[in-house]
């Protein structure tokens, strides 16, 4: 569990800034989540006093011992609908008011060590009950952020996601990871217009907008017409704990062979949600046309669409590329693991032939960068961020041609000198997103909102450009 950080200086008053909760639910491990969590990490070097507020489905209490528990608590039962609607329209009526968040006390009574790996740093954690829900359905209804009181308030509010949400009084950022559901809009299940709607407010009424990638710069200032002067770029961090990058690969060797029966450098991976975006269903089409040994692992959650781009592995009626009677021979070459815990992720990455990673859009592409830290040559897509990402230290490719995929495949699989130095170029260009340099860029962009921080001394230069 995080610690509270000593105070900076000589006891001065430190920068107090918030975060939410929004995507580090205790049950949830997303991009976006491992983006909010590197944020606290860059916020405490800078000596920030660091809130998270959080909209669990626990309520005060009186006794803070019952409210710790509730918190971390994730199976409280959800209420009947028709009272959950009764409870929103309430709430509603209270909106000029906005809601009133209660401070979690965290005394370390409630062991959580299951939650170590998830949780974010923080010096204090707040909660309004249903707050994420309560947000979107006002938005809805009445097309207005939802103001949340915290007492006291923070001087800037640094929201990870595009919420329905402000604190008055405090600055309010908010970050814009990519605009997909509009330039990719068959990919996601969003509500378009809403989507549409609430990005274009934001974009309006920010204190300033952040994101991750020169390419989702453009299309925020192009798609919502936000002036550019308002629109940030800080990329991400991208970080992987010693004592993973570090272990012995003999070690990794026992514990990939003994876990999932795989030998290192004889089988190929491809990690994330199973979704349209991630494009797996062509990476799969493009893996079994290559004819390269050693099968292709596929470990992430089936999500929207899952079984639409995994059709070829399960549906018996499709010949194009499966003849007949070779489906199970087939299913043989795909494992698909829902889940591998991060220490085990990171020894399936190490030992991999290769990442494969052909996204058909992202606004930063963190696993293609976590391959690279780690040394494992990658495949990526040759749109949206994955260029300025990768560099030259992948193998780029239109991720609409499956042709394409196979040939890059086939020439990684056939050139151990190409292998070679692609594993050795990986690291030095995942350096260029380290967290030093991550906590420099978000120091220079605070600093110009009139928020000064401790910056990291001979701090880099903010543009990655320039590099």
């Amino acid at each position: 569990m995080a610690q509270s950080a000593e105070r900076a200086g000589d006891g001065g008053r430190r920068a107090r800034v918030f975060l939410d909760g929004y995507n580090l639910a205790l049950d949830q491990g997303t991009g976006v989540a491992t983006y909010a969590r590197n944020l606290s990490f860059a916020l405490q070097r800078l000596g920030c006093e660091v809130g998270v507020l959080y909209g669990t489905r626990s309520r005060p209490s009186p006794n803070p011992l019952i409210q710790e528990i509730a918190f971390f608590d994730e199976r409280m039962r959800e209420p009947p609908p028709w009272l959950t609607v009764l409870r929103r329209a309430r709430r509603m009526l209270r909106a000029p008011i906005g809601e009133r968040a209660a401070r979690v006390p965290v005394s370390g009574q409630v062991i959580t060590a299951t939650f170590r790996d998830r949780l974010p740093h923080f010096d204090e954690i707040w909660n309004v009950h249903d707050l994420f829900q309560q947000a979107h359905a006002q938005f809805r209804v009445a097309g207005q952020r939802l103001r949340v009181r915290l007492e006291p308030r923070p001087g800037l509010m640094h929201w990870t996601y595009p919420l329905p949400l402000l604190v008055p009084g405090a600055r309010n950022l908010y970050t814009l990871h990519d605009l997909v559901p509009l330039r990719l809009p068959y990919t996601t299940l969003d509500n378009k217009r809403r989507y549409f709607r609430l990005n274009r407010l934001l974009g309006r009424v920010a204190d300033h907008i952040v994101t991750v990638s020169e390419a989702s710069r453009r299309d925020i200032v192009s798609l919502l017409g936000v002036p550019e002067e308002r629109v940030t770029n800080t990329y991400q961090a991208v970080e992987i704990p010693r004592k993973f990058m570090d272990a012995p690969m003999p070690a990794v060797r026992a514990e990939v062979q003994g876990s999932f029966g795989l030998e290192p450098g004889r089988y190929w991976l491809f990690f994330g949600a199973i979704e349209p975006k991630k494009n797996v269903g062509r990476l799969i089409q493009a893996f079994l046309a290559s004819g390269v040994e050693g099968p292709l692992v596929i470990v992430g959650k089936k999500a929207w669409k899952s079984e639409q781009e995994l059709r070829l592995l399960f549906d018996d009626h499709i010949r194009y590329l499966v003849q007949e009677g070779d489906s199970l021979r087939t299913r043989h070459r795909i494992m698909l693991l829902d889940y591998a815990p991060f220490r085990l992720l990171v020894g399936l990455i190490r030992g991999a032939r290769a990442v494969l990673f052909p996204s058909l859009y992202e606004g930063f592409g963190l696993p293609a960068l976590e391959a690279m830290l780690l040394g494992t040559p990658v495949v990526t897509s040759n749109t949206a961020s994955m260029p300025e990402v990768v560099g030259e230290a992948a193998l780029t490719v239109d991720p609409y041609d499956i042709s394409a995929l196979v040939q890059a495949i086939q020439a990684l699989d056939g050139d151990a000198e190409l292998r070679a130095r692609l594993a050795h170029a990986g690291p030095r260009r995942a350096a260029l997103f380290s967290p030093e340099r991550y906590a420099a860029r978000l120091a220079a962009l605070y600093a110009r909102l009139g928020v000064p921080l401790d910056a990291p001394q001979a701090a880099p230069p903010l543009a990655l450009a320039a590099e």
